[in-house]
């Protein structure tokens, strides 16, 4: 292990580099405190990337830029399915328990310094077998929303260019944008696109928001005669679409998969709480407020993305100035953990390549994210329906790897202190195994619920069949 280096905290500001050696306890960095070694990345020098830069208020922006994006496009049409009221209660519970699987993380990573993923977190639980299921879901799961992040991006260039060209060129440029972006190689170095991301998708949402509280009437509804909302405060869906609407919830408030490559890379890990409150709290209210918005002034004539809610002028207007913000999503997750940065560190490490800027180390990073943007792309010409995709992933895949391996990371820490229980670690047993059970069920029957309707979809009259050239942003 390196030799315990001590610097000032000015110098680490004014340098931004990390240069502690080891956490001073159960991985924690304490504040002033520097690393040249780091339990994940190994020895970190000059001449290598910095992997440990990132500080606190880039954490909340990276946190709110891996939920904001394409969660709260398909927020208001869930309150078509479940209602006003419904669809508000929803939001909440979905979001505190996204908050306390995301705060057993940052727990969890500060016990275990060696972790950076969630296959690290399984194998520590389960063992080898463990480590490749988690391992092989949370592939599946990055390249799944980064798929959704490509399609997102081919709708709003349609958009843009009112179908200037065929489909599956905009899906291919929406690709290659992706890998160019993703193959930056620290998430201190994607922050920046994280900002502008975020302000931009921010910005974009607010205009229709404001634009359907203002216009007559949505664009897709009857254009002649008097018209009223028909929206519902509370609504009647079949197990289906109660099955499909909550799963989308669950990926709109749950990145908690991706929230352990953010505290790896974090200079200091203990300022990880504070940056989930503030971002969990800040997104929930966002998709509150916009929820209830856009639904309460478009009704059933809710579109989805929500940006193609307010007629075709706005609707071109705020796809424009959403595309960074929809780049940035794609960006973050082909680079973050699976995407790539988790391959290669699982590939490298150990070796000096990791921190290097060899021809092994680019070689290795740049077929990371390669191979990852060709299996987005293919998800996203295969599945284009922006509604049935983000369900799909939601249920699949979030709930499995938000729920689950959080409930069972606070048995793993905890288990040992059952001889001397506590009403409090009784409590925490019973709602760790509650998130546990909840999980399952979800990953089950929201499953069932999205497979039933991407079928439906397919099997309908017009709109969007994969690999075409039809408009798919209508």
């Amino acid at each position: 292990m390196a030799k315990h280096q001590v610097k000032s905290q000015d110098d680490d500001i004014e340098t931004g580099e990390a240069t502690t050696d080891a956490p001073s306890h159960l991985g924690e960095i304490l504040p002033g405190e520097k690393i040249d070694y780091d339990p994940v990345f190994g020895e970190i020098n000059k001449s290598g990337p910095n992997y440990r830069n990132i500080g606190w208020l880039g954490t909340i922006v990276l946190m709110m830029k891996t939920q904001i994006g394409l969660g709260v496009l398909a927020v208001p049409s869930i309150f078509e399915s479940v209602g006003m009221i419904p669809g508000v209660l929803l939001i909440c519970a979905v979001a505190g328990i996204a908050t306390w699987t995301s705060y057993m993380v940052g727990v969890f990573k500060l016990k275990h310094p060696e972790v950076y993923g969630i296959d690290d977190a399984g194998g520590l639980m389960f063992g080898k077998i463990g480590r490749e299921l988690f391992a092989a879901a949370f592939s599946l799961f990055m390249v799944f929303v980064a798929g959704s992040g490509i399609l997102g991006i081919s709708i709003g260039l349609n958009v843009i260019s009112s179908h200037g060209t065929c489909t599956a060129v905009f899906v291919v440029v929406s690709a290659v944008i992706g890998f160019l972006l993703g193959s930056i190689r620290t998430l201190g170095r994607i922050t920046w696109i994280a900002w502008v991301g975020l302000a931009c998708i921010m910005f974009a949402i607010l205009i229709v928001t404001a634009a359907v509280g203002v216009q007559d009437r949505p664009s897709s509804a009857p254009q002649d005669g008097h018209w009223v909302s028909d929206y519902k405060l509370i609504g009647e869906p079949s197990f289906i679409q109660g099955a499909t609407a909550v799963s989308s919830l669950i990926l709109a408030c749950s990145a908690t998969p991706a929230y352990f490559g953010i505290v790896a890379e974090m200079r200091e890990p203990h300022y990880f709480t504070r940056s989930l409150i503030i971002a969990q709290i800040g997104s929930t209210l966002i998709y509150i407020t916009i929820g209830v918005v856009v639904y309460y002034y478009c009704g059933s004539y809710i579109a989805s993305p929500a940006l193609g809610s307010a007629g075709p002028i706005i609707k071109k207007i705020s796809y424009g100035i959403s595309l960074p913000g929809l780049v940035a999503t794609t960006t973050i997750f082909i680079h973050m953990q699976l995407p790539s940065k988790y391959v290669f560190v699982r590939l490298l490490r150990g070796s000096v390549h990791l921190t290097s800027n060899s021809l092994i180390h680019w070689a290795n990073w740049l077929g990371c994210t390669f191979s990852v943007t060709v299996m987005a792309y293919l998800i996203a010409s295969g599945i284009p329906f922006f509604d049935g995709l983000v369900s799909l992933i939601g249920a699949l895949l979030g709930a499995f790897l938000a729920y689950q391996p959080t409930g069972c990371m606070w048995f793993y820490d905890n288990w040992s202190n059952r001889s001397n229980r506590t009403w409090t670690w009784i409590a925490m047993a019973c709602w760790s195994a509650f998130i546990i059970t909840v999980g399952s069920f979800i990953t089950v029957a929201g499953t069932y619920g999205s497979i039933v309707s991407i079928i439906d979809l397919l099997g309908g009259d017009g709109g969007s069949k994969p690999w075409a050239c039809a408009d798919n942003s209508i």
